[in-house]
């Protein structure tokens, strides 16, 4: 060994520093091949251990300081395997100053061109540039770097106005800060006030030491050019800061018109307020301030329209000559979602419509006043002297097409086909069909050729950790694959345990006590779902290694994960041929799938069934000859929570293996949580697999969760689709999660949850008398916020669901309405806020639908005294009930 791995192996930094300064270029060419060596050797050691976090140092130095040629030296220099226990940059700077400026040059460049996440220290990056004299490259990783240096490596006195001022290539760099992909690595870094960024730049704007014009022209550009949902926390006071100059302002008056219409609500008031300032003082056209007040009249910011119509209000009054040009733009705000808006637009276009002496203009006017509500369409009328707008089209109500389920493609024909399969849902989730349609293949290649498998398997197999791991380092495949405590199998891991299993990674004494002790997680409301998941894959798993399935039992036949009763009887028909034994927690879970609600096919397929002669065929001709039930659901309240409890269903624990029995189990609210492990959501649509044909066992299951959503700030609906395009009575359950759904706190949250009742009711499966009346109870009680619910509501009826949406607002709104009458008037304060949104929502889709009828409490509302929105809207919504149907 050589006097330098010696050095190396021992770790020490210092003794491998002093050797290869004095190595000539060939000796460390010559030494490549040791370090490599030794590098591939600590790979399959954990970069935690204490070997590793010796040798890594001086390993990292020795590398950088052999290779010869620039990409080699800089790959080494910025290797993940190495990034744990980097040598110091200063050693690595004094192991490279005999380099050429080149190729130190060279090495900067493209360190920096590595991504952020690389972590390449800026010392180090910062020193090559420095001992090369090359130009400072501004990428990325470069700039972010020096954000860091400059935030947090100062001496203690040191401002970061005064860092700055030092640095070299300020203005290069602070370009590069401009050009940033994503600030959200130092956004807080950068800060706010006094001592920040911010106040540091605008200083040295002033100060000379930066280009005051490119700063607030690359303000502008960034705040334009958009980015993370954050960036503007940085530019936007920077840019205040500066204080742009009224003929600066001036300058850049379509910038300030593109970030009225597409920024930010931050950005674009500011915006607004820019062009405010030059409208009033005479600097804006009337053709600029239309152009302006057309983009800003379409925003969703209340607040935003209506500073813009009160701007056009004063330029109207002031200039008589505008209104020709200002009028029409005006007038696009009849067609906004708040009546109020309505409301000010219109009594803007009374008040100056006299101005104008074209006829054409005015029918203009008339024709935008069809968007109106109808209590402002004949007040329209009258003031531009035309007919009372109104329509004479038959509300029809637009549902999207009710989905159809998808059929079952069957396993990969070869192994090569299943490989690509398999490797695609462990890079990223797939849908339940895909999941089962690679558990089918894995089974069956396995029955047919495990060799062929294993080979083909190969590409896949060399990226999962359990392949360069072995059962004597801790924790191993053992360890993991059979711990049934601590959290069921994912979907993910299923395949893995699958997979390892099939390559002898996993010890059949461990397959076979995870079976026999089944899992032993704490009780949550899931287990019943999760436990029969795990069981059949822990099952598998095992028969993999003892006793080959020839197929499943329980791939679905439909995408929902139905089984067709025919299917099931080929497959047992096809196990007593080959005298093969049944898995049964794979029978189990295709007794839970299989088809029972067409009786004339279950019953034909009980009758072959019961042929076969098998146990399995007649347990199965019985289970078919039943059908399916639902345990009694009683309501209870935990805390705001509306939630059930399900009494016991015996059908699910007679016959079936030990780890099913908790699916028929009581279902209690009071159920432990704090321990529940099943927070992956991936798990969540295959539990509707589960029970493909009773989604309310598997909604009542997963009702705190959707709970959580709009009571907790959580995340969790996006499953709401699939429940809604499940087989099954839609009930108690369905409904409560729907509802929660409908409130929850992420828009992505409420989208899936519309999603959900369009799909309900495209099948007529809706039923919105209750999902009105849970609605209501939920935002009695404070578990869904009004403004939330008004939010989903609107969406809902803008896809043409008006009188679905309208109908459910209206069995929904008695219990909020209520609670203003009878709650003291503090409390009704509370009470009300978010009411006048979803009053507006329930009136425009009454008004559109042509719906009449009574909503409780909602007269002695209207008669309430003032003109708050909930007051207005509520006489509005009133006015529109009390029409007659729509013909």
């Amino acid at each position: 060994m050589s006097a330098l791995m010696k050095a190396v192996r021992a770790g020490s930094t210092a003794e491998t520093l002093r050797l290869v300064t004095g190595m000539t270029t060939a000796e460390r060419r010559a030494s490549l091949g040791e370090l490599k060596e030794l590098r591939t050797e600590l790979r399959a050691v954990p970069p935690w251990q204490s070997r590793s976090e010796r040798i890594l140092p001086a390993l990292h130095l020795a590398g950088a300081a052999c290779h010869t040629g620039a990409a080699a030296a800089s790959a080494w220099l910025a290797a993940s395997d190495l990034r744990w226990s980097r040598a110091p940059a200063d050693s690595l700077l004094r192991a490279l100053e005999a380099r050429d400026t080149g190729w130190l040059a060279d090495v900067a460049h493209r360190l920096a061109q590595r991504p952020v996440s690389a972590r390449v220290p800026y010392d180090l990056m910062a020193g090559l540039v420095s001992r090369s004299g090359c130009e400072v490259p501004v990428t990325d990783a470069y700039v972010i770097g020096w954000v860091r240096h400059i935030s947090t490596g100062g001496r203690r006195r040191d401002t970061v106005c005064d860092l700055l001022r030092r640095e070299p290539h300020l203005a290069r760099l602070v370009g590069g800060l401009f050009a940033l992909t994503d600030l959200a690595e130092v956004r807080w870094l950068l800060g706010e006030g006094p001592g920040s960024w911010t106040s540091a730049l605008a200083a040295l704007a002033r100060e000379g030491f930066l280009d005051r014009t490119f700063l607030v022209d690359a303000c502008v550009a960034r705040l334009l050019r958009g980015g993370g949902p954050t960036d503007h926390r940085v530019f936007l006071p920077l840019l205040t800061e500066l204080a742009p100059t009224r003929g600066e302002e001036r300058a850049r008056i379509p910038d300030w018109t593109a970030l009225a219409r597409d920024a930010v609500s931050p950005v674009a008031s500011r915006a607004q307020a820019v062009l405010t300032g030059l409208a009033l003082e005479g600097d804006l056209t009337s053709r600029q301030l239309a152009e302006a007040s057309e983009v800003l009249l379409f925003r969703g910011e209340k607040k935003l329209v209506r500073a813009q119509l009160v701007l056009l209000g004063k330029v109207l009054s002031r200039d008589a000559g505008t209104a020709a040009e200002l009028l029409p733009v005006v007038s696009q705000a009849f067609g906004h979602e708040d009546t109020q808006v309505q409301e000010r637009a219109l009594r803007l276009v009374e008040r100056h419509a006299h101005k104008l002496d074209s006829a054409d203009l005015r029918d203009e006017l008339a024709y935008a006043a069809h968007q109106l509500i109808p209590a402002l369409r004949t007040q329209a009328a009258a003031a531009l002297g035309a007919a009372a707008a109104g329509s004479d089209e038959v509300y029809e109500e637009v549902l999207p097409p009710a989905p159809e389920p998808v059929r079952q493609a069957p396993a990969p024909r070869t192994a090569e086909e299943l490989a690509e399969e398999v490797g695609a849902l462990l890079a990223s989730d797939g849908d339940v069909a895909a999941f089962e349609r690679a558990l089918d293949g894995l089974v069956r290649h396995t029955y047919q050729d495990a060799d062929a498998l294993r080979e083909a398997l190969v590409p896949v197999t060399a990226s999962r950790w359990w392949a360069s791991v072995e059962n004597s380092q801790w924790p191993g495949p053992d360890a993991l694959f059979g711990n049934t405590r601590h959290g069921l199998l994912q979907p993910q891991e299923g395949l893995d345990l699958l997979i390892a299993t099939l390559h002898g990674k996993v010890r059949t004494e461990t397959l076979l006590a995870a079976v026999r002790r089944g899992p032993q997680e704490h009780e949550c409301a899931h287990s019943g779902l999760a436990r029969i998941f795990d069981a059949r894959l822990r099952e598998i798993a095992y028969r993999l290694r003892t006793e080959p399935l020839p197929l499943l039992l329980a791939t679905p036949s439909w995408s929902t994960g139905l089984l067709e009763p025919e299917e099931l009887v080929a497959r047992l028909t096809e196990y007593r041929r080959l005298d093969a034994r049944v898995c049964a927690s794979d029978f189990a879970q295709a007794l839970l799938r299989v088809r029972r609600d067409e009786r004339a096919a279950a019953e034909e397929a009980a009758r072959r069934a019961r042929a076969l002669g098998t146990p399995e065929g007649a347990r199965l001709a019985r289970w078919l000859g039943a059908e399916n039930t639902l345990p009694t659901a009683r309501r209870r309240t935990k805390g705001v929570r509306i939630l059930l409890e399900l009494a016991e269903l015996p059908e699910l624990q007679d016959g079936f293996p030990q780890d099913f029995h908790r699916l028929g189990r009581p279902l209690s609210v009071f159920t432990d949580r704090r321990h529940c492990s099943h927070w992956n959501q991936a798990i969540h649509r295959h539990w509707l697999a589960v029970l493909p044909e009773r989604r309310e066992l598997v909604a009542a299951r997963m009702l705190h969760d959707l709970a959580d959503t709009a009571v907790e700030d959580e995340r969790g609906a996006a499953v709401l689709p699939l429940l809604a395009e499940a087989d099954g009575t839609a009930g108690e359950a369905v409904h409560l999660c729907l509802a929660y759904g409908l409130g929850a706190r992420h828009q992505e949250d409420r989208l899936a949850a519309v999603d959900a009742l369009l799909v309900l009711a495209a099948r007529g499966q809706l039923d919105t008398a209750r999902l009105g009346a849970d609605l209501g109870e939920l935002v009695g009680r404070g578990a869904v916020k009004p403004q939330r619910l008004a939010e989903s509501a609107r969406t809902a009826a803008a896809t043409g669901a008006s009188a679905t949406t309208g109908e459910m607002l209206r069995h929904a709104l008695p219990v909020p309405l209520a609670g203003l009458a009878t709650a003291r008037p503090e409390a009704a304060a509370v009470a009300a806020r978010g009411l006048g949104d979803l009053l507006a929502v329930a009136a425009e889709c009454a008004e559109r639908s042509g719906a009449h009828g009574e909503v409780p409490y909602l007269a002695e509302t209207a008669a309430r005294g003032g003109s708050s929105r909930m007051v207005t809207q509520a006489r509005r919504l009133r006015d529109a009930l009390a029409e007659p149907a729509a013909a």
